[in-house]
């Protein structure tokens, strides 16, 4: 069995940690501290008297997702009278390692191998130790006892574990019992009403900070309503609080949004790509501390446990913009050689050098999207969506042959084009109705109505975007494209649906991303991914094959974040919407799941996926994650955090049970530092 490392996913994140745990109302720790004050660090404590004693065992949960929150690892001894242990948790990272050392031998019954003792002290009835921990919650103020996900404790072992602590702590009376999975949580439901217990949920609610990009910038900070932003223009060295998460926005140099975001949303992949902060903070729109500096020149930092914001000089700014400016993105120069619809397994081939190379030799003919999605295609066991692809080449004979890309060249070459940003706007939506209306290739429609009479018939088709960049390592371009759907009944729907996906190259807000990161707009290519729409999918989802809250790779799960049919987005919802967001830790004993927050569009104490649903789709996480690690991860040799992010969808004709539909793959940026 591997090392359990027991960094339990709790997701409280808070303001700052500034602050220290309070003692309970009338109570003086000071004079019930078990460690004098010059004391040295103890191996352990058998009571926690005060603040100093339980700093002085407390670390930081490496699971980053918990801002603010220290944690004391407790241990309760059944052999023993069921004496209780709280271990000095920086030397003694694991349970195991405190036992092994402290509760072996010498008249105590020897601790065996470290797979025995996690198959034990975890799942047996009869164990010898029940395993916790003590965590305090800055933001909220909550005092938590908590044990691993997939620890099967019954409720008589919590209320043991529970009254134990409670009586040896200095905040016991505002100690509440914090569930940490599903299947834990089913069991504290059994605890007497006495023990309160406090769901992921609740304290999610009570948090102030949400870290999402950890990053530092400089610019010039801005609040801006969201719906302001059709008729506002944002400059790149801005720093802008929004009072919700836009489903649009142009590069800026750092986001702080009142409304909480997911780490799946397009703001923050972006914000990810960019490598600039990105946070949430309830209030923020009339946070004094930021007002105080609106139209002022700051310095943002958003931490994984804390956040900081400061005013900078004209003079300091212009050095940090200097100094940080973006490099220059080169694009994979186009191949136009390749003129044939492909089908999508065909497209990368295999077998003559690295993956890596592999991928990268496909690109320039079919993008990343089309690229990504062949290898998926050809990965045994997971469920795509036949499909083919539309080399790049036809989207550059369209430019050339309506006189389009003589047209950008003049807007490039256009002074007022280049200053004002709203001219800019105006003019690429000109562009993009022309070419809305612009013939197509008669060649081409040939070719596409007969691959679609053969291989597709009577089926509605999604055209989707497959660009030189993005879904590239590095430079994800999330959101920067629109795909759209066309029904070959009508031919004239199919060849909108192509040319709007083809116009999407000149949208405002992707334009905007190109200048940020200096690429040449003419290098953008696009060749089209085709298959299959979902007209009237049950579930639309996002995940990573890996925990964003665990950049250390010791407490490995999916994220998910999924949401039930309709015109809810996951990655960009409407105001008010919530969804299901959980971690899986698909490779733990009973598969334990922690839910973030729910869904508000399906029932009260429902989820939007059965527990069938989300094995389905962790194996398929397995698959993927696994598929591309020659690629992209371990098996590249590539030693820091690494996931894939990936798209899906629950769908099945009506009368049968929705499965499982992978829909693309990407490597993920990564949270920042």
């Amino acid at each position: 069995m591997r090392p359990h490392l027991f960094v339990w996913v709790t997701f409280a994140l808070v303001l700052s940690c500034s602050s220290q745990p309070s003692a309970p109302q009338g109570q003086e720790p000071a004079a019930a501290c078990a460690l004098a004050e010059e004391a040295s660090v103890p191996e352990f404590l058998k009571r926690i008297g005060c603040q100093r004693d339980f700093h002085a065992l407390a670390s930081e949960p490496l699971d980053t997702s918990i801002p603010g929150a220290r944690s004391v690892k407790v241990v309760l001894d059944g052999f023993d009278g069921d004496a209780l242990y709280f271990q000095n948790s920086q030397k003694y990272a694991i349970h195991y390692a405190f036992v092994s050392s402290h509760l072996s031998g010498q008249g105590l019954p020897l601790v065996g191998s470290l797979a025995d003792f996690n198959q034990t002290e975890y799942y047996a009835p009869d164990r010898r130790f029940l395993l916790g921990s003590v965590t305090y919650y800055e933001g909220p103020g909550v005092w938590a006892l908590e044990i691993a996900p997939y620890d099967t404790a019954s409720a008589e072992m919590l209320t043991r574990l529970y009254e134990a602590v409670r009586n040896a702590g200095y905040f016991g009376s505002e100690l509440v019992f914090h569930p940490t999975s599903q299947a834990v949580e089913a069991e504290a439901k059994h605890l007497a009403p006495a023990i309160r217990v406090m769901t992921t949920d609740e304290l999610y609610a009570a948090i102030d900070y949400q870290p999402l990009n950890l990053a530092t910038s400089v610019g010039r900070l801005r609040f801006v309503m969201a719906d302001e932003l059709k008729t506002t223009y944002l400059a790149y060295r801005d720093i802008v609080v929004l009072d919700r998460l836009p489903n649009d926005i142009s590069a800026v140099v750092g986001i702080i949004t009142e409304e909480f975001q997911t780490p799946l949303s397009h703001v923050n992949v972006l914000s990810q790509n960019r490598k600039t902060p990105n946070m949430g903070l309830r209030q923020a729109m009339s946070h004094p501390q930021l007002r105080a500096l609106e139209g002022k020149w700051v310095r943002l930092t958003v931490g994984a446990f804390s956040w900081s914001i400061e005013e900078v000089t004209n003079e300091e700014a212009d050095a940090y913009w200097e100094a940080h400016k973006p490099v220059p993105v080169v694009l994979p120069a186009a191949d136009l050689t390749v003129t044939d619809l492909r089908d999508i397994e065909d497209v990368v081939v295999e077998g003559q050098g690295s993956l890596r190379e592999a991928i990268k030799a496909a690109v320039p003919a079919f993008g990343g999207k089309a690229a990504h999605y062949s290898l998926l295609a050809r990965t045994e066991g997971l469920p795509v969506r036949k499909a083919f692809a539309i080399p790049a080449f036809y989207y550059v004979q369209f430019m050339e042959e309506n006189g389009f890309f003589a047209r950008v060249d003049a807007l490039l070459a256009d002074p007022t084009f280049k200053e004002k940003p709203e001219v800019r706007d105006a003019r690429l939506k000109e562009l993009r109705a022309e070419m809305k209306k612009a013939p197509v290739n008669a060649e081409l429609q040939a070719l596409l109505k007969a691959k679609l009479a053969a291989d597709y018939p009577g089926l509605s088709m999604r055209f989707r975007t497959s660009t030189n960049s993005e879904d590239l390592e590095g430079f994800p371009c999330a959101g920067c494209y629109e795909s759209h759907t066309g029904d070959p009944s009508d031919w004239e729907d199919v060849l909108e649906a192509i040319r709007k996906t083809w116009a999407s190259v000149w949208l405002f807000r992707t334009f905007e991303e190109r200048e940020y990161n200096s690429i040449p707009h003419k290098s953008v290519v696009m060749a089209l991914l085709v298959h299959h729409n979902f007209p009237d999918e049950e579930a639309n989802g996002v995940a990573l094959t890996a925990n964003p809250f665990d950049p250390s790779g010791l407490q490995p799960g999916f994220y998910v974040n999924v949401q039930a049919g309709g015109d809810a987005e996951v990655v960009h919802p409407p105001p008010g919407i919530t969804s299901d967001q959980f971690i899986y830790e698909f490779h733990q004993p009973g598969l334990p799941l922690t839910y973030l927050s729910h869904s508000n569009l399906v029932g009260a104490g429902q989820t939007v996926l059965t527990s069938a649903q989300v094995f389905e789709l962790g194996k398929a996480l397995a698959l993927i994650h696994e598929r591309f690690s020659p690629a992209y991860g371990p098996r590249a040799g590539h030693t820091g955090w690494y996931a894939m992010d990936v798209e899906f969808k629950f769908d099945g004709e009506p009368g049968e049970p929705p499965r499982l539909s992978v829909k693309q793959a990407r490597p993920h940026p990564g949270r920042g530092r």
